[in-house]
């Protein structure tokens, strides 16, 4: 079985700094080159792998073994959507996919990663841990450093076994480098509690939330993104009223260069710290598989203009999927992609999804007469419907703010609004939420409206 250890990479002096970054961003030039050739050759109606690969031409930067690595990651990833693609045409999925994309371009910051092969690099764990990777002689000589780079490491490793290919990431925002390492291991190393758990927790992605979560164990968390959205759009429109400016002979700045890198950072920052939280949240509480709603054709075909802007641009589902499974992997916990089709629609408590309605984040059955928070209800109806189980005995949803730093309800200590009550009882039709001291009874399966 495959799980991911996971750990922070530190260079130790500022000439191995730059030489680890232009190999990140050597490795993403590649990736992006190699793909840009097969998608033409794909839309042109050639067999993709027949387009040429520029990985000679990078070996002096990347080191042979790792130019060898990202051809081989990107056929995989073609691969993996021409598996997709039949399995599509068959009507086995209901979602079409769509062609491995780029790691960032020009106008957008470019996601620095590489990929090392199990053989070429040594982890030693211990006092002072060490990862040892190559570089190209192009990089050795520009920086003066060895052809193998020692670069210190922190963490604690959950597994142990096999390892795999080696993945190495730079989150610009924390000025942290990150590794991902694939490790084989065996039964025994399950952790106990996850390997006899049945639990399980569905996500619901969205464009004002960005997820809201039920799980089995009778808990919700929802993380609200508007504020993110809002300084997004905001530096969006300080790059659209920049490049109004530039002369038909330029098509960018260093000033727009540096909020595209500004914007896109901070949207890595927040996704990345939600993953975390999240996963640890679930894991606390026991949950084996996370379902997560697979966006890509509701997203197309159903969704406004603003919902696409918000959960394509700004959100970037596929990044946030990636990430999502490289953390779970490292907890033990299983995810599952499905559509989520209807979910939105359709009451908890009677099923009917003619006569309900949504307004912002308010969801209202006619039918029964359910109210509730519309995103929260809408992941209650997804878990119930992809585990066959009822989802009854609910807590208080517990909602979290970015603070630029953390996700939290307040700006208290990390949990301090987890302040769990049970929820209210089924409420007759027509019946509204009593009131307690001015504050408003949670909805069932609910938060109350804003």
């Amino acid at each position: 079985m495959k799980r991911t250890n996971t750990f922070e990479v530190r260079p130790q002096t500022a000439k191995q700094r730059k030489a680890l970054l232009d190999l990140l961003d050597a490795s993403a030039a590649l990736w992006n080159q190699l793909n840009y050739n097969r998608r033409q050759a794909y839309f042109d109606g050639d067999y993709v792998f027949h387009a040429s690969n520029p990985s000679d031409r990078y070996k002096d930067v990347l080191s042979s073994s790792t130019a060898q690595q990202i051809p081989r990651k990107n056929k995989a990833a073609w691969q993996s959507f021409f598996s997709l693609q039949e399995k599509w045409e068959a009507g086995e999925i209901d979602d079409k996919p769509h062609p491995p994309g780029y790691w960032g371009n020009e106008d957008d910051e470019r996601e620095r990663r590489t990929y090392i092969r199990n053989d070429q690099y040594t982890l030693q764990w211990g006092e002072r841990s060490r990862l040892e990777i190559p570089i190209g002689s192009e990089l050795e000589d520009r920086h003066g450093v060895t052809s193998r780079i020692r670069l210190e490491v922190a963490g604690d490793p959950k597994w142990q076994g096999e390892q795999g290919r080696l993945e190495i990431q730079y989150d610009e925002q924390s000025d942290t480098f990150r590794a991902y390492q694939p490790v084989t291991v065996d039964e025994s190393q399950q952790d106990s509690p996850l390997a006899e758990s049945n639990e399980s927790a569905a996500l619901d992605v969205g464009a004002n939330n960005l997820v809201a979560c039920t799980t089995t164990t009778g808990e919700q968390f929802l993380y609200d993104g508007r504020e993110l959205f809002d300084r997004f759009r905001a530096t969006t429109e300080q790059i659209a009223a920049l490049q109004s400016l530039l002369d038909e002979q330029r098509r960018t700045s260093k000033q727009i260069d540096r909020l595209y890198r500004r914007r896109t950072n901070r949207r890595n920052h927040a996704q990345d710290s939600l993953v975390r939280d999240l996963v640890e949240r679930l894991h606390e509480r026991g949950i084996s598989t996370v379902y997560v709603g697979d966006l890509t054709d509701i997203l197309e075909t159903h969704w406004s203009v603003t919902a696409n802007e918000k959960t394509h641009n700004f959100w970037a589902f596929r990044r946030f999927l990636n990430r999502l499974n490289h953390v779970s992997a490292e907890y033990g916990i299983e995810v599952v992609a499905q559509s989520e089709a209807f979910t939105t629609q359709t009451c908890p408590e009677c099923g009917a999804s003619d006569e309900t309605h949504r307004h912002g984040d308010f969801f209202r059955c006619q039918a029964c007469g359910f109210e509730g928070h519309a995103d929260l209800k809408a992941s209650r109806v997804f878990l119930e419907r992809e585990t066959g189980r009822e989802i009854r005995s609910m807590a208080r949803p517990v909602c979290l703010k970015w603070d630029d730093h953390n996700w939290s309800g307040t700006s208290h200590p990390h949990r301090s609004n987890e302040d769990h009550t049970n929820r209210s009882t089924r409420r007759e039709v027509g019946k509204v939420a009593s009131v307690d001291s001015g504050r408003p009874e949670i909805p069932t399966g609910g938060i109350p409206r804003p």
